[in-house]
């Protein structure tokens, strides 16, 4: 199928490999199919296209890029909706954001992926060891990059 996004154009994805979220993404209740888009080759980020709203894309990446024992606590019933046994049979990400030149991820609203039949749900986490905005690196100013190249 043909996508259409504010920030490719049009792109070609594979309508077997959409992620569907049974009841969305937050804030967004009503989007519930989604692709998942490679940023490029070996990079750990990804956009998460709405299928259906173009300019709707959260650029995410998995958490553990970062913060190698960082662990879900996912519940039974959570997990029985996405079809999986075991929350290591899970894909997990975290949606970024960019504050300033640091970019942050949401730890408390990882999102996980059942692979195999590709159901997705967004969690609410109460552990309060991580935030909203957990720090992931420090982007690169204009001028610093160009005085190292």
């Amino acid at each position: 199928m043909i996508l259409e996004t504010s920030r490719f154009g049009q792109l070609e994805v594979d309508e077997s490999r959409l992620i569907c979220f049974e009841e969305g993404v937050l804030g967004f209740p009503d989007e519930k199919k989604y692709a998942l888009i490679q940023t490029g080759e070996g990079s750990g980020f990804y956009w998460l296209q709405a299928v259906n709203v173009r300019d709707l894309a959260f650029v995410v990446c998995d958490p553990r890029l970062f913060v190698p024992d960082y662990q879900v606590p996912v519940k039974a019933e959570e997990l029985q909706t996405l079809g999986l046994d075991d929350p290591t049979q899970g894909q997990v990400f975290v949606i970024v954001n960019k504050v300033d030149d640091l970019l942050t991820g949401n730890f408390q609203g990882p999102v996980v992926v059942n692979v195999e039949n590709r159901k997705a749900r967004q969690l609410v986490l109460s552990d309060k060891r991580y935030s909203t905005r957990h720090p992931l690196m420090r982007i690169p100013k204009p001028e610093t990059m160009s005085k190292t190249a």
